[in-house]
């Protein structure tokens, strides 16, 4: 294993495709043959079939990084710095808040330029920390300004989803991508599906048998999309349903569309040996079939610009209403139609988190809020257990993994709890620039991604 300094890091070698010319000179070729024979190797090396992190979330969507009924500890490290337990450290080039993706020794992220006028697709390897591929896949001439969102979202916030020799990439409206992980190149991509985001795309893509379920919540149009994962062809498209009813609200943002947007990411489970799709939007969450787009039922609130994703657990669907009312609702997944009155179980308020998604860990739910607050409650219940300060406020979502509960700030700083019903912190980190991105777990290793660097996180 090659252990680079963690202090005096090696520059990565970056190449940015433009306009059909590669840029590429002899010493970026060299090293590039280099990547794709150590990614071949890894790749035939045997059980790396599945990915470890293959989307927003992890394996199973929900933050949780063991697999289902293995409770071995994997070895993550309980503590770290810029100067302990940094494998390695790479800059990404202009701003992305996209989650990486890993397997079969890639790591794989989407960036933009700060401006919006260009969207990229990088590949790294795992063992090393190199970028064996920067590919530009989309340009656009005049994208919308991110506004006042410009300090929480940026135009690469969309987490990529990977599969054996595929990478998929997602810019909202602004453009879908497949690439080839083994050479880089665009398998197919799509840049006519329409949806006015403003301040920026946030919803990431899903993967589900053979589909890509895009969710498109703009301030214009709202709908999921599902896409051929091998063609890129639209297999299904369904409108949200619920009606607005806000033509007469006053204020600026009824006028700009606000009360329309959302920003969550859905999450696919079974329930009652079915496959359902989990998706909050804004003014409702509903349940989908996942494979028709068929909707199955609605729940209705009167809020809007839901970021975190939905959890389930034993027949019940969690879900965070948004900014106005954020509310963490819990609603019974056998209904039909608008279950607005007879779904709900229990909704709870105090302190739940408006932009990082939770955790459900046996039985009980973690969120972590803007105001430096951490909430544990009963999902059964939704009775609270306790609501503790830790510091910093949180964009990115957490992670379960080895028996600890991970919540990563955007001030840099990583605090580590111990689940249960008696709060207890057994660790704080930090590094230099602090989280908006969530992080990814594989084997042993934490990829952790702060506004400007990729760390591969892991002790000796």
């Amino acid at each position: 294993m090659i252990d680079l300094l963690p202090l005096s890091y090696q520059p990565a070698v970056m190449r940015t495709k433009q306009s059909g010319t590669s840029g590429c000179g002899r010493s970026f070729t060299r090293h590039r043959i280099l990547c794709l024979a150590a990614l071949a190797l890894v790749s035939g090396a045997g059980p790396t079939a599945g990915a470890d992190w293959p989307e927003f979330r992890g394996p199973r969507g929900d933050g949780c990084a063991p697999a289902p009924g293995d409770a071995k500890p994997a070895g993550l490290p309980l503590h770290w710095s810029e100067t302990n337990n940094v494998r390695w450290k790479t800059e990404i080039p202009h701003r992305g808040w996209s989650t990486p993706v890993v397997m079969g020794g890639q790591v794989w992220v989407t960036t933009a330029t700060e401006d919006g006028h260009d969207f990229f697709a990088i590949g790294l390897d795992a063992e090393t920390g190199k970028i064996c591929f920067n590919e530009k896949v989309f340009h656009s001439d005049n994208p919308e300004p991110l506004g006042n969102g410009a300090s929480m979202n940026c135009y690469a916030t969309p987490s990529p989803v990977i599969e054996p020799g595929r990478v998929y990439v997602h810019f909202g409206s602004f453009g879908t991508a497949c690439l080839d992980t083994g050479n880089g190149k665009v398998l197919w991509k799509r840049d006519d599906l329409p949806c006015r985001h403003y301040r920026g795309p946030a919803s990431s893509p899903i993967a589900f048998e053979n589909l890509l379920i895009l969710t498109m919540d703009g301030a214009d149009v709202q709908y999921h999309v599902a896409l051929d994962r091998k063609t890129g062809q639209t297999a299904w498209k369904t409108p949200r349903s619920v009606a607005w009813n806000d033509e007469k609200v006053p204020g600026q943002m009824a006028r700009d569309g606000d009360l329309r947007k959302a920003h969550s990411t859905p999450l696919i489970v079974t329930a009652a040996g079915k496959p359902l799709m989990l998706s909050a939007g804004a003014k409702a969450a509903y349940g989908y079939d996942p494979r028709t787009g068929r909707e199955l039922w609605k729940v209705q609130y009167n809020d809007w610009s839901t970021a975190p994703r939905p959890l389930f657990d034993n027949g019940l669907a969690f879900f965070f209403t948004g900014l106005a009312l954020r509310e963490l609702w819990a609603v019974k997944t056998d209904g039909q139609g608008d279950v607005t009155d007879t779904g709900v179980v229990w909704k709870f308020k105090p302190h739940v988190g408006k932009y990082a998604s939770p955790l459900l860990v046996d039985g009980l739910i973690y969120t972590a809020a803007e105001e430096t607050y951490v909430t544990c409650l009963e999902a059964a219940t939704g009775q609270s257990v306790w609501a503790e300060r830790i510091g910093g406020k949180y964009a990115a979502s957490p992670v379960y993994a080895d028996g600890r509960l991970y919540f990563f700030s955007q001030q840099g700083t990583t605090t580590v709890l111990k689940p249960g019903r008696t709060f207890e912190v057994m660790a704080t980190n930090t590094l230099a620039g602090g989280f908006m991105a969530s992080p990814a777990v594989s084997g042993k290793a934490f990829y952790l991604r702060t506004r400007t660097h990729l760390y591969r996180v892991e002790s000796p």
